[in-house]
């Protein structure tokens, strides 16, 4: 001992200071863009639901989705005796995050609420707060939910297997799903001579019994990406007979033997770590036709455009979860006698990415409601097909820059594993590609602008809807009016042109939902030419303090 205290107290090199406390908060109920856009959009009756899910996405399963992807998945492709078992092992974390996803509906709550307007809007907030929390198991649960289309194309096959998609029973057992109250959908169609190109498989269907819809087949091939491949059934394309055909292919054959699905490894990706993703041979595997036959791709899109749509929810959700993290850090931190969020750069940087994410996720709730609607209203089904492809592009493009740029707000620390930041990078591009890359989106764009006049009026009437609210989108639309006037070019300008309609149907989307504030610094930082190209490059004069409280207001957070 000396005066100043114990010899230990002497080797004590620092204090834990100037650290923002660890967030736990309710991912729901603090989220006010996410709010009203539901309740514009027509989900607002299932705010009891969705508020039940906010604690659980900024406490629980924030702290699994750390632990899922901590502990990639193993294949086990055999046992001890040599015995094939094409198993994936996952870790507790995994399982306990699609329990509680199924449970609260994440999969299928539209389709047990599809007498209801505005289900699939809810369904789709769900998902967003989910993607919030882990983004892995987001790949299956989508799957599952965009698998009933295709499913419904077959009244048998959906008989047997539409309860257990709609259960809110999760069942991890590898064992036939006829035993089970739940099961999960995967598919597979890329193979390794075409990703886009689906009409290049060259995995063969041969009839088992008499040919056509319904009837068993045995497939023979390969598919170069499989998704989730301990899904209880998979929707696969293969050639038939009559050409290109989708098939529903369990996990086990009717008899409970294991289906002839051998696992030739798993993908080592970029990110999405919590998720397997796999290659896999058919060997005779037995599999049902889904749909008329030759009309495989027909059938299979109903299942990709809704796919499509949860890769914006999803780019939505983690650019919120990225915008999130990087105002907690800044509230708490201080630089150069300041809080960072007080300093003005910072305030811009924080307050551009606010503005950012409010405009993906209304452009994403609004294209929920158009899928919501699609089956009642043909405006609404002609609005979906095209803004769906313009929502994919746009929002998922945007993702990898936000997400950096948050990062950057909490300098290295944003770069280390202990921050989910580093593996919302990871995971950021993977919708951008996933479903159609940009390119693939874009020309889906063109189509129905060219060939589907109802789409393309729809598209505008959602542009004009807005019409005065501001100067720069009334010149912006009749710019965008001008653009397919040239045919021989429009492919090679396709891009700039899906872009700006997505910035015009933002602006107009944000414009009629009445904050004049949010409105009017969108036209004039994205359409009126007063932004840069990085974020954080907002006039002097906008709201930015007032777009942060609206993002994630003071004082929500919940430290422990």
């Amino acid at each position: 001992m000396n005066e100043h205290g114990s010899v230990a107290e002497g080797f004590i090199t620092h204090q834990v200071t100037n650290q923002a406390p660890p967030l736990v908060y309710d991912a729901w109920a603090t989220d006010t863009v996410l709010r009203e856009a539901v309740s514009r959009e027509g989900g607002a009756w299932a705010e009891a639901e969705l508020a039940k899910y906010g604690p659980l996405v900024g406490g629980e399963l924030m702290q699994l989705g750390f632990v899922a992807n901590e502990n990639k998945p193993k294949f086990r492709p055999f046992d001890r005796y040599g015995n094939r078992l094409d198993e994936v092992e996952f870790h507790p974390s995994y399982h306990r995050l699609m329990e509680l996803a199924i449970a609260h509906g994440v999969p299928n709550f539209a389709w047990r609420h599809e007498d209801r307007s505005g289900a699939h809007v809810a369904r789709m907030a769900l998902f967003y707060l989910h993607n919030q929390a882990d983004q892995g198991t987001s790949c299956p649960l989508t799957m599952t939910y965009a698998s009933v289309p295709a499913l419904r194309r077959q009244p048998e096959l959906a008989r047997e297997w539409m309860p257990r998609v709609n259960s809110t029973t999760y069942d991890s057992r590898f064992i036939p799903a006829a035993q089970k109250q739940g099961a999960t959908i995967g598919m597979g169609m890329t193979e390794k001579q075409g990703g886009s190109d689906v009409r290049t498989n060259s995995t063969r269907a041969h009839q088992l019994a008499s040919r056509g819809p319904g009837q068993p087949y045995a497939l023979v091939g390969h598919k170069w990406f499989f998704s989730a491949p301990m899904s209880d059934a998979f929707l696969v394309l293969a050639q038939a007979e009559g050409g290109l055909s989708c098939f529903l292919l369990p996990r086990f054959t009717p008899d409970g033997q294991r289906n002839a699905i051998r696992i030739q490894r798993l993908k080592d990706k970029l990110g999405d770590w919590s998720n397997a993703s796999s290659e896999v041979e058919f060997q005779g595997a037995t599999a049902w036709m889904v749909g008329e036959e030759g009309r495989g791709v027909a059938t299979i899109l109903e299942m990709v455009a809704l796919t499509r749509q949860d890769c914006m929810i999803g780019s939505s959700g983690q650019m919120r979860q990225a915008l999130v993290q990087a105002i907690h850090h800044a509230r708490y931190r201080k630089t150069f006698g300041k809080r960072l969020i007080e300093q003005p750069l910072m305030l811009n940087v924080l307050a551009d990415l606010a503005l950012e994410s409010e405009a993906h996720t209304a452009f994403t709730a609004r294209v929920a409601r158009a899928v919501d609607a699609s089956h009642r209203e043909p405006r609404e089904a002609a609005f979906g097909r095209i803004a769906t492809a313009i929502g994919k592009f746009w929002v998922c493009k945007r993702a990898p820059a936000f997400i950096n740029e948050a990062q950057e707000c909490l300098g290295g620390a944003g770069y280390v594993e202990e921050s989910n930041l580093a593996r919302l990078y990871r995971q950021a591009p993977l919708n951008s590609i996933w479903e159609g890359s940009g390119n693939i989106q874009c020309l889906d764009m063109l189509r129905a602008a060219t060939r589907e006049p109802a789409s393309r009026d729809a598209l505008f009437e959602e542009i004009l809807a807005a019409r005065g609210g501001h100067p720069a989108l009334d010149a912006e639309a009749a710019r965008l009016a001008k653009e397919f006037d040239d045919l021989g070019t429009l492919e090679a300008r396709s891009r700039f042109i899906v872009e700006r309609l997505a910035l015009a149907l933002q602006a107009s989307i944000l414009i009629r939902a009445g904050n004049s504030q949010v409105s009017d610094t969108f036209c004039e930082s994205r359409l009126a030419g007063a932004h840069g190209q990085t974020f954080g490059t907002l006039p002097a004069h906008a709201p930015m303090y007032a777009l942060i409280q609206r993002a994630f207001p003071e004082g929500v957070e919940t430290p422990r």
